[in-house]
C-alpha cells in the first residue's frame, strides 16, 4: 500500500510540473507572436510612409521648371512685340542716314581739296557700305522693308555741298559729319540698349564702336579745317591806304 501511494504520488508531481510547463510554453509563443505581429505592424507603417511622396522623405527641388521656361519665353517674346514699333523706326532711319554716309563720301573724295577730308570720305563708303549690308540683313530677318533711296533731306544737303569746292567744301562737309555722327551715336546707343532682343538691335550694338570712331575723327578733322581757315584768313596782306606813302 505504502509503495502505490508513493507511485501515485510520483505521477501526480509529473503531471502537474508537465501542465505548468506547457502554460509557459503558450504565454511565451503568444508574446512572440504577438511582439512579432507588433513589428510587422509597425514596419508596415514605416513602409507605407516612406514610400509616400511628401511625408517622411525630401523630395528633389533641382531641375527647371517647365512653367519657369514657358514664362521666360512669354516675356521674351511680349518685350520683342512691345519694342518692334521702335526698332523699325530705328531701322528705317538708319538705312536713310548708311546710305546718305556714302553718297555724300563719295562726294568729298572728289571734291575735297584737304586730303585729311578725302581720306575721311573715302572711309565713309567703306564703313558704311559694310554697315548697310549688316542692317539689310537683320532687318529682313525682322520682316522690315527699307527704304530703297535717301530722304529728301539728305537730297537737300547733297545739292548743297555740290555747289561748293575747295575749303569751303571741306569745312561744310565735316561740319555735317559731325552734326550727323552725334546724332548716330545717340541714336544707335538707344537702340542698343533696348529691351528683349533682335537682329536689329544686335545691329546697333556691333555697329555703334565704328560710329564712335568716326564721329572722334571728325571732330578732329573738322577742328583742323577751321583752324586752317582761320589761319589762311589772318595772313592775307592789309591793302595800303588810300594817299598813304609808299615805302621803298
Amino acid at each position: 500500500m505504502d509503495l502505490t501511494r508513493k507511485l501515485t504520488a510520483a505521477a501526480g508531481g509529473l503531471l502537474l510540473a508537465a501542465g505548468l510547463n506547457a502554460q509557459v510554453t503558450g504565454a511565451s509563443g503568444t508574446s512572440n507572436q504577438g511582439s512579432s505581429a507588433e513589428a510587422q505592424t509597425s514596419s508596415g507603417q514605416t513602409t507605407g510612409r516612406a514610400t509616400t511622396p511628401g511625408v517622411g522623405t525630401s523630395q528633389s527641388t533641382s531641375g527647371t521648371h517647365p512653367g519657369h521656361a514657358a514664362t521666360d519665353t512669354s516675356r521674351s517674346a511680349a518685350d520683342k512685340a512691345a519694342n518692334m514699333p521702335a526698332l523699325k523706326s530705328f531701322a528705317m532711319k538708319a538705312a536713310d542716314g548708311g546710305m546718305a554716309e556714302v553718297e555724300l563720301g563719295r562726294l568729298a573724295s572728289q571734291k575735297a581739296s584737304n586730303d585729311r577730308v578725302k581720306q575721311f570720305g573715302q572711309k565713309m563708303v567703306d564703313d558704311h557700305s559694310k554697315a548697310n549690308n549688316d542692317l539689310k540683313q537683320a532687318a529682313t530677318q525682322e520682316g522690315i522693308e527699307l527704304p530703297a533711296d535717301i530722304s529728301a533731306k539728305h537730297k537737300s544737303t547733297m545739292q548743297k555741298l555740290s555747289g561748293l569746292s575747295g575749303a569751303a567744301f571741306d569745312k561744310a562737309y565735316m561740319d555735317a559729319m559731325v552734326k550727323d555722327h552725334v546724332e548716330d551715336v545717340k541714336e544707335f546707343e538707344k537702340a542698343s540698349k533696348a529691351p528683349g532682343d533682335s537682329p536689329v538691335k544686335k545691329f546697333a550694338a556691333s555697329t555703334l564702336p565704328t560710329l564712335k570712331e568716326h564721329l572722334q575723327m571728325a571732330r578732329e578733322i573738322d577742328n583742323e579745317v577751321k583752324g586752317s581757315a582761320s589761319k589762311s584768313g589772318s595772313t592775307q596782306k592789309p591793302k595800303p591806304a588810300t594817299g598813304a606813302a609808299k615805302s621803298y
